[in-house]
């Protein structure tokens, strides 16, 4: 159907042919068409009575037409009764031109890069524009478009692998940093728990010797306990009392030794506070700048602010106003017992 719509073409206006007339040469036009070439020649003037020659726009033969000019040319009346028939019953649903109707848009208009009748071409807006057939520009269009795909595809690939590239940096700066502010804490509570161990390691000892002293001190008890029975069973009065001496002795010197003072002592500030009061609002980009206080093993004389006031020794307890992140006063200066 496509070469017989082909054959049924005008090669003037590209269009079926509507009043197809034959010149001397057997090629056929529209008689429109042939009227168009005509004047746009120069050879038509209304004052010529004679033959006026007619180049063919096909093969270039010259044809002398009749003194009615194009209308005295014969009609092909069998193509146009093909033409007709084609039109009324084997013409295949190709679109149509919105301004003339019953013209196939079967011509593509480089310049205005759209599709057109060859009425548009010839009497139309697209006059004198550079031309394509469909198959020409199909494969153009199809061509720049796979390569304008690829070349998208290749910049979206491009663009996506930099956007890979940039999470992946971004993450594992986070995690480095995050990795450098677990450290710190850890170091911290390592620090704290050296500074434990010294203060908690003496008072050990102490209550160690404490508790030597206390078992002496049951044994004494027990001694007196066997004396008062070997007085019972009337021992010589000279070895009793000898042996009551010593162990008033041991006793009197063993409640003269004060026992050590143990002092309650404190973790702050608490981690967890510190990262739930603190760290809940640090942003990425103050992750570096995250707080990482110092945590000290300090004599629990600054209590929380619902338990009753600390008692010491010394007249004044100098402690400033707690920053809003504690629930522990920071022990900045020992009371002067401690």
């Amino acid at each position: 159907m496509e070469s017989l719509e082909e054959d049924l073409t005008c090669s003037v206006c590209y269009s079926l042919f509507r009043d197809p007339c034959v010149l001397p040469c057997s090629h056929t036009f529209c008689r429109g068409c042939l009227d168009s070439v005509l004047h746009a020649s120069g050879n038509f003037s209304i004052w010529r009575p004679l033959r006026v020659p007619l180049k063919c726009p096909n093969c270039r033969s010259v044809a002398e037409l009749p003194p009615a000019g194009v209308e005295g040319l014969p009609a092909n009346v069998s193509l146009r009764a093909i033409v007709e028939k084609y039109q009324r019953e084997g013409r295949p649903r190709t679109p149509l031109c919105p301004q003339h109707p019953l013209q196939p848009l079967n011509v593509y208009c480089v310049r205005d890069r759209q599709l057109i009748c060859g009425l548009c071409l010839t009497v139309g807006g697209h006059q004198g524009h550079a031309i394509d057939d469909l198959e020409a520009a199909f494969a153009r269009a199809g061509g720049g478009g796979r390569a304008g795909a690829e070349a998208g595809g290749g910049a979206l690939g491009g663009g996506l692998r930099e956007d890979r590239d940039a999470a992946q940096r971004f993450f594992q700066g986070l995690q480095g940093a995050l990795e450098r502010k677990r450290l710190a804490f850890l170091r911290a509570l390592d620090a704290a728990d050296e500074a434990l161990a010294r203060e908690v390691d003496p008072l050990l000892a102490q209550l160690k010797e404490a508790r030597e002293e206390q078992e002496d001190l049951v044994a004494c008890c027990r001694a007196l306990e066997e004396v008062q029975e070997e007085e019972e069973e009337e021992e010589e009065a000279l070895a009793f009392l000898q042996k009551l001496h010593t162990l008033r002795e041991r006793v009197e010197t063993l409640l003269a030794t004060p026992l050590p003072q143990v002092r309650a002592l404190i973790v702050r500030p608490r981690v967890g506070e510190v990262l739930e009061a603190q760290w809940g609002g640090v942003t990425l980009a103050g992750l570096e700048h995250g707080p990482v206080p110092p945590i000290t093993c300090c004599p629990d004389t600054h209590r929380r602010k619902d338990t009753p006031p600390c008692v010491c020794p010394a007249p004044t307890c100098p402690a400033p106003p707690p920053p809003s992140y504690w629930l522990f006063w920071p022990c900045s200066s020992p009371c002067a017992s401690h």
